[in-house]
């Protein structure tokens, strides 16, 4: 039997405001990871919990070689899984990080990652998707407002918000240069989008989405109610975030590149089903459906 469907979008003529009652923004407690009290505290309130430094420098340094040998890799050519910018053919996203690197495949199982989402979704985990977003200088492009939950909902069929993000900087990352921006409290609403999923939407979505991202009222309220927090801050730092926020980021016109990598932790009960507003799932490494735990 089909799991009921809490977070109904792409099916009304009118978008819907839906709000958030079933699902928790934490699921764990202070006792179960490396997070405080206060900070999962914030999290439920903000949908946010930003990290002033998660790696060494010996670990940054390392991270960023591995980085740039991703960008460069002759094997990757021509593979589906490397997204190139609509404009330059720059290289916009790398997905599968954690497969086919077994440097980022270690390196997300440290208890300061994988435990902080296990302790945040009070589950095991698994990843649903891992990248790297490169955002290159004179012409990286913008990422338009949405809610992640909102495609994996409908096009990957994750049944409900029990996910977190986990955004790490590669590089500085200003105010200027394309940096994330996320309305803080908006996880606790869900935005019904209009319009109905086009066959392989992926394609086109993951150079700039249009499918699946609010309309300007909805965006307008959202901003009204809750504000728009930058994040800002060295490479190193990071920022965990709530399936449902609100985010997005403006392109990047100046010289300097903005890279993140960035993995999204599914809980194991909370494994993929049939999508709810496709005609069939997106290819394994947009939404994977291989649900080992991530030990």
């Amino acid at each position: 039997m089909s799991p009921t469907d809490l977070y109904p979008t792409r099916r009304f003529d009118e978008p819907r405001l839906i709000y958030r009652t079933e699902d928790p923004a934490v699921w764990g407690s202070a006792a179960d990871g490396p997070l405080a009290q206060q900070h999962l505290d914030g999290h439920t309130q903000h949908g946010f919990t930003p990290v002033e430094q998660l790696l060494t420098p010996a670990e940054l340094a390392a991270a960023q070689n591995e980085i740039e040998q991703l960008l460069h890799d002759p094997s990757l050519a021509g593979d589906e899984r490397v997204v190139r910018e609509r404009t330059t053919d720059e290289v916009r996203s790398v997905f599968d990080v954690h497969k086919i690197s077994p440097f980022f495949a270690a390196m997300i199982r440290d208890d300061r990652i994988a435990g902080v989402a296990r302790q945040i979704l009070g589950s095991d985990v698994y990843v649903h998707q891992s990248r790297i977003n490169y955002k290159p200088g004179f012409g990286g492009a913008p990422f338009e407002w949405h809610s992640d939950f909102e495609t994996w909902h409908a096009e990957d069929g994750m049944p409900r918000m029990r996910a977190v993000s986990l955004s790490l900087a590669m590089t500085e990352n200003y105010h200027f240069n394309g940096s994330l921006m996320i309305m803080p409290g908006s996880h606790q609403t869900f935005v019904s989008c209009i319009g109905e999923t086009p066959a392989d939407n992926h394609k086109a979505s993951l150079v700039k989405q249009e499918i699946g991202t609010p309309d300007q009222a909805s965006l307008r309220l959202l901003a009204d109610k809750y504000g728009i927090h930058q994040f800002t801050g060295p490479a190193g730092s990071a920022v965990w975030f709530d399936s449902n926020c609100m985010h997005g980021s403006n392109g990047n016109i100046t010289p300097f590149p903005r890279s993140n990598l960035f993995i999204v932790f599914n809980a194991i009960d909370n494994s993929l089903v049939e999508p709810f507003a496709a005609d069939r799932p997106r290819p394994e490494y947009l939404g994977s459906r291989d649900w080992q735990v991530l030990n």
